[in-house]
């Protein structure tokens, strides 16, 4: 199931971040700018800005919590941004990742563009992105929290069906 998150959600996506970072990044970005990340991006603090500023959507497996994905809503230009899609492993490659997607892309009516920012080294997360119809527009270098990382931006081209 998928539904708006609410601040009882709080601890269950606090320990999605981390449980998935840690599984994504091990190996690429060292653990303590990994935790520094989590620890402030992810506070209690933050967690209410982010239901409050933008989208949070949970997935759920027989009542918990095993995914969120987070997007800005739409902005002047029809452009939204999805800014975290996190599956616990253990949940990962069955579905639970392209129905978040769905489910994001069914709330932005009348945007235009879906952008995503995704480590370079992270192949599973572009080959899901790249599954999912979104386009590579560019690939750079630039400086996470100190360290040195290549992100790769991909947009996703929204074609609203218009009723005559």
């Amino acid at each position: 199931m998928i539904r708006l998150m609410t601040a009882k959600d709080s601890a269950h996506v606090q320990h999605i971040a981390r449980v998935t970072w840690y599984e994504t990044y091990n190996g690429l970005i060292p653990e303590d700018i990994q935790k520094k990340f989590i620890d402030r991006s992810y506070s209690n603090a933050m967690m209410l800005k982010r239901m409050e500023k933008s989208t949070v959507l949970i997935a759920e497996c027989e009542g918990m919590p095993i995914g969120f994905a987070n997007f800005t809503k739409k902005d002047e230009d029809g452009d939204s941004e999805l800014t975290a899609m996190y599956i616990l492993p253990s949940h990962q490659s069955i579905g639970y990742g392209e129905k978040l997607l769905k489910h994001a892309l069914s709330m932005l009516s009348g945007a235009q563009q879906f952008f995503v920012y995704v480590d370079g080294r992270n192949s599973n997360g572009r080959a899901f992105y790249e599954k999912h119809g979104f386009e590579l527009l560019d690939v750079f270098e630039e400086y996470f929290e100190g360290h040195l990382v290549e992100t790769a931006q991909y947009v996703y081209y929204i074609h609203n069906t218009v009723c005559i």
